[in-house]
């Protein structure tokens, strides 16, 4: 492709080279002098061809309508320019204002580069950093509890190795805080990481299946991860331990209050990607961000919304890689407007409150702790403590001890809703 441009600006050049000073160009109108030499029409038209393509898949992978407006307007000048210049019709006053306008639109450019590098400085101070809530470690945020509880171990190396999902790592942090030994104070926050890990959901279930962990915190397995455990031979066992809404959320400025499961179903199929379709005016078509295969939130989307309906395929660009990458896009810091992503509550309102999203009712019943623990909400669903069928004593006897009042009362403490004996 590159050879290609090269040659036919090559070609550009060697043409208005040529044709310098020809008496039969200097014509008063530019379309009498482009139809006056056979060379300058077809290399017209093949600059007017590449320049289109280049234009079209540029704006394919470019989600942001001015900057889609932007690139084609360069196309334009810069075909304007090509022609002027071989049809011996570039002169000062042609060529200082495409110049002036090419300027604009760089700046442009420029301008939105920088707010993206402002945004990216905000959302790297602002990001959930799960480290912070390492157990045993001066400062962390790794929740207490109020006195000494029933189950402490005693030896560090029979300790049960922990991992699971980001969203989860508060919680169980606070689980390895109560109940794992105080020597836990002697190691390096890098060898406490490698107990009490956080590897994101999809690399947990991979570990715990290997035997690298002993009990992993994550939501339900998807289908995949399923026939990954069964091709491996491995049981798993799922315990709940807690309940937690799967929620959707929209830019703060999006007039929308609340969408029907139906109609979100139908945003991720496809059959509606226009804001219009669902009510709302002004905000054009549905900017409807993803996450990685494997992930928990990608799961519970297609587990308790789209169920047997396909969702549609993501361009590149709107798959965020984390939950905050997906909370970050649709904030009122990103100004995509007509954007839609999910997560789960507690991430949303309290490991990323400093990230302004809008959180949808759904069905006409908001995410509410109350309205999660009576079940009214529709999209409410249980985390996991999963083991392996094999699993060793300690990890059994932790397990217990989370399912036990104790354990659920930290649940609590932690801002998630409890599932175990009363509290």
């Amino acid at each position: 492709m590159y050879i290609i441009v090269a040659a036919v600006l090559i070609a550009n050049i060697w043409v208005a080279v040529c044709n310098r000073g020809s008496e039969r160009l200097k014509l008063k109108k530019i379309g009498d002098a482009l139809l006056a030499d056979w060379r300058v029409v077809l290399l017209s038209i093949a600059d007017a061809v590449i320049l289109l393509l280049a234009v079209i898949v540029i704006c394919i992978f470019q989600t942001r309508w001015y900057l889609r407006v932007g690139y084609i307007l360069l196309g334009i000048l810069m075909q304007c320019f090509l022609m002027f210049l071989m049809a011996g019709q570039l002169n000062w006053k042609r060529f200082l204002t495409l110049a002036f306008i090419t300027a604009l639109v760089w700046a442009g450019f420029r301008a939105d580069y920088q707010y993206d590098q402002y945004i990216s400085t905000i959302t790297m101070n602002d990001y959930f950093d799960y480290r912070t809530y390492t157990p045993f470690v001066s400062g962390s945020l790794a929740k207490e509890t109020e006195q000494d509880v029933q189950l402490r171990f005693e030896d560090t190396d029979t300790l049960p190795r922990m991992d699971g999902a980001t969203a989860l790592y508060p919680v169980y942090a606070a689980f390895a805080q109560a109940t794992y030994p105080e020597a836990m104070k002697d190691k390096e926050p890098e060898q406490i990481r490698k107990i009490v890990a956080c590897s994101t959901t999809a690399n947990a279930y991979r570990k715990i299946v290997k035997g690298e962990c002993d009990i992993i915190f994550v939501a339900g397995p998807s289908r995949e991860q399923e026939e990954y455990v069964a091709s491996q031979g491995v049981e798993l066992v799922y315990t709940p331990i807690d309940r937690e809404a799967f929620v959707f959320f929209v830019h703060p400025d999006n007039p929308v209050e609340g969408l029907t499961i139906d109609e979100i179903r139908s945003v991720y199929s496809g059959s509606i990607d226009r804001w219009d379709q669902l009510g709302v005016r002004g905000l054009g078509r549905i900017l409807a961000y993803q996450r990685d295969e494997g992930s928990g939130s990608q799961t519970a989307l297609e587990r308790f919304v789209m169920r047997d309906t396909p969702i549609m395929p993501a361009i590149k660009e709107n798959v965020a890689g984390d939950m905050g990458d997906i909370i970050s896009r649709v904030s009122a810091y990103r100004n995509h407007r007509n954007a839609l992503g999910y997560s789960f509550r507690f991430y949303c309102t309290e490991l990323m409150k400093n990230f302004d999203v809008k959180i949808l009712s759904i069905n006409g019943i908001a995410p509410t702790v109350e309205n999660i623990e009576n079940g009214t909400y529709p999209l409410a669903s249980y985390f996991y403590a999963v083991t392996r069928s094999d699993a060793g004593e300690e990890t059994r006897v932790l397990l217990e001890w989370i399912c036990g009042s104790e354990g659920q009362q930290l649940v609590k403490k932690c801002g998630y809703s409890p599932v175990g004996p009363a509290y």
